[in-house]
Protein backbone atom coordinates (compact mmCIF):
# COMPACT_ATOMS: atom_id res chain seq x y z
CA UNK A 1 0.00 0.00 0.00
CA UNK A 2 1.29 3.44 -0.95
CA UNK A 3 0.37 6.87 0.35
CA UNK A 4 -0.70 8.87 -2.72
CA UNK A 5 -1.58 12.54 -3.15
CA UNK A 6 -4.23 13.01 -5.83
CA UNK A 7 -4.83 16.54 -7.18
CA UNK A 8 -7.60 17.73 -9.51
CA UNK A 9 -9.86 20.78 -9.53
CA UNK A 10 -12.70 18.81 -11.15
CA UNK A 11 -14.60 17.05 -8.31
CA UNK A 12 -15.78 14.13 -10.49
CA UNK A 13 -12.30 13.46 -11.87
CA UNK A 14 -10.80 13.69 -8.38
CA UNK A 15 -13.37 11.27 -6.96
CA UNK A 16 -12.79 8.82 -9.83
CA UNK A 17 -9.01 8.74 -9.40
CA UNK A 18 -9.39 8.42 -5.62
CA UNK A 19 -11.72 5.45 -6.04
CA UNK A 20 -9.42 3.77 -8.56
CA UNK A 21 -6.39 4.12 -6.31
CA UNK A 22 -8.19 3.10 -3.12
CA UNK A 23 -9.61 -0.02 -4.78
CA UNK A 24 -6.02 -0.92 -5.66
CA UNK A 25 -5.23 -0.79 -1.93
CA UNK A 26 -3.61 2.63 -1.65
CA UNK A 27 -4.23 5.36 0.92
CA UNK A 28 -5.27 8.51 -0.95
CA UNK A 29 -5.18 12.12 0.18
CA UNK A 30 -7.04 14.47 -2.15
CA UNK A 31 -6.59 18.12 -2.99
CA UNK A 32 -8.60 20.35 -5.29
CA UNK A 33 -5.97 23.09 -5.69
CA UNK A 34 -2.28 23.40 -6.45
CA UNK A 35 -1.62 25.60 -3.44
CA UNK A 36 -3.27 23.13 -1.07
CA UNK A 37 -1.35 20.23 -2.67
CA UNK A 38 1.97 22.07 -2.29
CA UNK A 39 1.18 22.65 1.38
CA UNK A 40 0.43 18.96 1.84
CA UNK A 41 3.70 17.98 0.12
CA UNK A 42 5.59 20.24 2.51
CA UNK A 43 3.94 18.75 5.61
CA UNK A 44 3.50 15.07 4.82
CA UNK A 45 5.43 12.33 3.05
CA UNK A 46 3.82 10.78 -0.02
CA UNK A 47 4.96 7.81 -2.07
CA UNK A 48 3.53 9.25 -5.31
CA UNK A 49 1.52 12.16 -6.72
CA UNK A 50 -1.22 11.92 -9.35
CA UNK A 51 -2.12 15.39 -10.59
CA UNK A 52 -4.03 17.29 -13.22
CA UNK A 53 -2.09 19.99 -15.09
CA UNK A 54 -4.57 22.87 -15.41
CA UNK A 55 -5.55 23.79 -11.87
CA UNK A 56 -6.77 27.35 -12.16
CA UNK A 57 -4.27 30.12 -11.54
CA UNK A 58 -1.42 27.77 -10.58
CA UNK A 59 -0.58 24.91 -12.93
CA UNK A 60 0.89 21.50 -12.27
CA UNK A 61 4.45 22.81 -12.68
CA UNK A 62 4.43 24.03 -9.08
CA UNK A 63 3.26 20.62 -7.84
CA UNK A 64 6.03 18.96 -9.86
CA UNK A 65 8.62 21.25 -8.32
CA UNK A 66 7.35 20.57 -4.80
CA UNK A 67 7.27 16.80 -5.37
CA UNK A 68 10.66 16.59 -7.07
CA UNK A 69 12.49 18.81 -4.57
CA UNK A 70 14.21 16.78 -1.92
CA UNK A 71 12.65 13.31 -1.90
CA UNK A 72 12.02 12.95 -5.66
CA UNK A 73 8.43 11.70 -5.32
CA UNK A 74 7.15 10.01 -8.51
CA UNK A 75 4.59 12.17 -10.32
CA UNK A 76 1.92 11.09 -12.80
CA UNK A 77 0.23 13.90 -14.72
CA UNK A 78 -3.30 12.99 -15.85
CA UNK A 79 -4.57 15.79 -18.06
CA UNK A 80 -6.34 16.77 -21.22
CA UNK A 81 -3.29 18.99 -21.83
CA UNK A 82 -0.48 16.42 -21.77
CA UNK A 83 1.47 17.96 -24.64
CA UNK A 84 1.39 21.38 -22.99
CA UNK A 85 2.40 19.85 -19.66
CA UNK A 86 5.24 17.84 -21.17
CA UNK A 87 6.68 20.80 -23.05
CA UNK A 88 6.33 23.24 -20.15
CA UNK A 89 7.47 21.25 -17.17
CA UNK A 90 10.94 21.31 -15.70
CA UNK A 91 11.44 18.96 -13.97
CA UNK A 92 9.49 16.41 -15.96
CA UNK A 93 6.79 14.18 -14.51
CA UNK A 94 7.52 10.47 -14.53
CA UNK A 95 4.65 9.87 -16.95
CA UNK A 96 1.85 11.77 -18.69
CA UNK A 97 -1.60 10.23 -19.26
CA UNK A 98 -4.49 11.71 -21.26
CA UNK A 99 -7.88 12.20 -19.60
CA UNK A 100 -10.05 10.28 -19.16
CA UNK A 101 -7.74 7.97 -17.27
CA UNK A 102 -7.95 4.23 -17.76
CA UNK A 103 -8.21 2.60 -14.32
CA UNK A 104 -6.10 -0.46 -15.16
CA UNK A 105 -3.39 1.66 -16.76
CA UNK A 106 -3.22 4.08 -13.82
CA UNK A 107 -2.90 1.26 -11.26
CA UNK A 108 -0.24 -0.50 -13.34
CA UNK A 109 1.79 2.69 -13.73
CA UNK A 110 1.64 3.50 -10.02
CA UNK A 111 2.75 -0.06 -9.23
CA UNK A 112 5.62 0.17 -11.71
CA UNK A 113 6.79 3.51 -10.29
CA UNK A 114 6.68 2.32 -6.69
CA UNK A 115 7.90 -1.25 -6.79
Amino acid sequence: MANILCVDDEPAALALKKTILERAGHAVTTSSSANEAIGLLQKKEFDAVVTDWNLGEVDGRQILLAAKTGMQVPVVVVSGYCTEAFLAAKPQADIYLEKPVDATELVAIISALLY
